[in-house]
């Protein structure tokens, strides 16, 4: 329940054996590697360099992958596990054994897919091209189709020009009188979509002018260039290119699904080649020599032997460890046991600490299934929680510790609800009186009826929380040998806070006895809190952090959200439950129906809102309230090489551990 130790390590090994030790360190996923920039021994020595070369070959066949995989996706059939797409959100990688995935990635065959898949989408672009243009070529005919004559030979007059075009409905009447002034004459063909299509002929030297006059009125004009026929015998010619085109684009649809079928076997060639362009550019920006690769990079402690034991498999390999340098950073990584290891989601969220740090994990588990069961404070809609979260363990595939965490947040809000009487609002007393002796044994406090112990209840954990995180900084300071800090900077606020709380709460001799205590840490904060610099300084700086005691109210009057949004609850509850009960007073059994329809949507709607509340109101406590007593933040997460899977999930053979 601490941030792991680590031991920075530097392995040396030969040119001809680099490729394979990094597989096998990968394989095991327990080593951070370096780059150049970032290893110590190139600044020891300047002429080491990276290798600096682009394994180009490899991207490309990951390019060509992924662009295969992402056509063939659109015609493979959805999963028929556990509910199509559902399915493919929660499980959205295909299980696969190590025996598939090994006889996958050797098969030559394999890589012939992604030519076949190439040349089944050029040929579709290719008949979807044809196919829009053979669209826009029958559109465009369809208003000259009772035009007898053939299209050839409007262009064809020696004395005079024909101009096809389309012209808009409302323009017409003025278009046809302008154009008489000129000389020219108007046959309208048909009208479509407000537009008229029209031959206008005219004098060739009055060409010019007719242009423009038709440009003014936005005409669309119409060439028929290159065309033979009349426009009626040229639809049914498209029309019979566009019938074949549609054939054959249908046909390498068919083909794509077909093809479709051996998805996966792309997918697990994707996932193992992007695996070996990890390890082909860790090679590359590693340090090196002529003859050897310089792998420097961290580990945990307690892999250090089995790091150890892989390297010495190499005869061409050796591994030293080192003393980090002085402003080296150290890669943090946290380990809790198991029942506070899904908390650590909410310290990763934050950011990893320091590696001088504490880790706040196994402090903030307990306070935030508290706070959680408190914004909830209904045991039914923990109940609901917990079975929801089970089964989507269950379903889901990856890293299952928020789930595992809202499992205990509902054993929270179960246990929260069943001291405050709350099973779905109300419903006990509205719908099923004769729990009611049952459910009183149980409860602890009201909050309807005693809405002042909620609000105390909020306050007294709020100054807990805190105080805790006060305290575990001075622990910290003072393992770590930083006395003066834990004294000025923790001891003097603990002193002084906890006085001032018996002063105003307990009051009598006590407080009074407090209050007179709580004068020696306000010194000593006005005078020691602010320890560098001149005295001037120094005291106004004191001055400010005493102050600053009066924050310590704001931050506790925070607490006070876990009431509002436990009472918010529960108060919407109640309004269901009435409105349900209300509904059921409909006759011929069409009550009861919308009852039902109505305490489940409206309690279903009111449990997800205020799980979300509670959820993101709990964290803003943890990390608005509380870490800032202890925590600084702004480690360097440790990112050891290993085998990452985007599309599958290798599963492995009984007998590997």
């Amino acid at each position: 329940m601490a941030i792991a130790a680590m031991a920075k390590v530097v392995i040396v090994t030969h040119r001809t054996q680099a490729q394979d030790l990094l597989e096998a360190l990968q394989k095991q996923g327990i080593c951070q590697i370096l780059n150049a920039e970032e290893a110590m021994v190139s600044r020891d020595r300047p002429e080491l360099c990276a290798v600096a070369e682009r394994p180009k070959d490899l991207e490309q066949v990951l390019n060509q992958l992924e662009k295969s995989i992402t056509f063939l996706k659109d015609y493979a059939r959805p999963q028929k596990d556990f509910g199509g797409v559902l399915g493919s959100m929660l499980a959205p990688r295909a299980v696969v054994d190590e025996d598939l995935y090994s006889k996958t990635v050797s098969d030559k065959a394999t890589r012939k897919i992604v030519e076949r898949c190439e040349q089944i989408e050029s040929a579709m672009d290719k008949f979807e091209s044809q196919r829009e243009s053979l669209n826009a070529t029958v559109a465009m005919l369809a208003p000259w189709a009772v035009l007898e004559t053939p299209v050839e030979e409007i262009g064809q007059l020696t004395q005079a020009t024909a101009i096809a075009g389309l012209i808009p409905t409302m323009h017409f009447e003025q278009v046809r009188q302008q154009l008489d002034e000129l000389g020219a004459a108007v046959q309208q063909v048909s009208t479509a979509n407000n537009k008229r299509a029209c031959l206008v002929v005219c004098l060739k030297e009055k060409t010019a002018e007719v242009q423009k006059l038709l440009r003014s009125a936005d005409c669309e004009q119409v060439s028929f260039e290159h065309m033979t026929g009349t426009a009626a015998e040229l639809i049914e010619q498209h029309g019979e290119e566009l019938k074949d085109t549609t054939e054959q684009l249908a046909g390498e649809k068919g083909n794509a699904e077909v093809l479709a079928k051996e998805l996966l076997k792309l997918r697990i060639l994707y996932d193992h080649n992007k695996n070996l362009l990890d390890r082909e550019q860790t090679r590359n920006a590693a340090p090196a020599t002529e003859c050897t690769v310089i792998l420097e990079g961290w580990v945990r402690r307690k892999d250090l032997g089995q790091l150890e034991k892989t390297v010495s498999a190499f005869d061409a390999s050796s591994m030293t460890t080192v003393e980090p340098g002085e402003d080296e950073e150290i890669p943090v990584e946290i380990e809790n046991n198991k029942a506070i290891r899904p908390f650590e989601v909410i310290t990763r969220l934050y950011g990893m600490p320091m590696h001088f740090e504490v880790d706040p994990t196994v402090f903030l588990a307990p306070f935030f299934a508290l706070f959680f069961g408190l914004c909830l404070t209904d045991a039914g809609y923990g109940v609901v929680l917990m079975v929801f979260s089970i089964w989507l363990m269950k379903k889901i595939q990856g890293d299952k510790k928020l789930l595992r965490m809202l499992v205990i947040c509902s054993a929270g809000t179960v246990l929260a609800g069943a001291l405050t009487g709350g099973w779905f609002g109300d419903a006990v007393q509205q719908f099923i009186p004769s729990l009611g002796p049952v459910r009183e044994k149980m409860i602890w406090f009201d909050p309807i009826k005693k809405p002042m112990m909620f609000f105390n209840l909020s306050l007294i954990l709020g100054y807990i929380h805190i105080m805790t995180g006060l305290i575990i900084a001075f622990v910290h300071n003072l393992k770590r040998g930083k006395i003066i800090a834990a004294i000025f900077d923790q001891f003097t606020w603990l002193v002084m806070l906890n006085s001032i709380a018996v002063l105003i709460f307990v009051g009598g001799k006590p407080g009074r006895i407090c209050g007179y205590v709580a004068m020696f840490p306000a010194v000593m904060i006005l005078l020691f809190s602010e320890r560098q610099g001149g005295w001037g300084g120094r005291l106004g700086m004191g001055l400010y952090n005493l102050f600053s005691a009066i924050f310590y109210m704001g931050d506790v009057l925070s607490y006070l959200r876990l009431m509002a949004l436990g009472m918010v609850t529960g108060g919407l509850a109640m309004a269901i439950n009435v409105i349900a009960k209300l509904v059921s007073y409909i006759p011929f059994g069409i009550g009861i129906v919308l009852a039902i329809l109505v305490f489940v949507c409206g309690h279903s709607v009111n449990l997800g809102l205020n799980a979300l509340g509670a959820f993101v109101h709990t964290l803003r406590l943890q990390y608005a309230e509380f870490f800032p007593k202890f925590l600084v933040g702004g480690g360097k997460l440790f990112e050891p090489l290993a085998k990452r899977y985007e599309y599958v999930y290798v599963k492995r053979s009984e007998g590997d551990s």
